[in-house]
């Protein structure tokens, strides 16, 4: 371990701690969390575990629903992301 990992703190890469779910169904980053100096890599690897693909398959469905990308497009990235999800089941 390098002297950069003793130095992170323990909500780094915890989803739920750094990338919440608002009132409003968004998710938003705290304050604190934009003021972390490890707040690119932190949310990266909260991005690459389980629940980022979860968030991942929210922001399909939002593009969908905002009319943003049609029924084909939602089809192939939610293909797309079920795939990468058995992909690293399998590592």
């Amino acid at each position: 371990m390098n002297s950069g990992e003793a130095n992170k703190p323990d909500c780094f890469g915890r989803l739920e701690i750094v990338f919440p779910k608002g009132s409003d169904g968004l998710r938003h980053s705290p304050p604190k969390c934009m003021a972390c100096v490890f707040k690119t890599e932190c949310l990266q690897t909260a991005m690459q575990q389980p629940a980022g693909h979860e968030v991942e398959s929210e922001m399909i469905d939002r593009a969908y629903e905002a009319r943003a990308i049609s029924f084909i497009q939602r089809w192939s990235k939610k293909k797309a992301l079920h795939q990468k999800t058995k992909q690293r089941k399998g590592k």
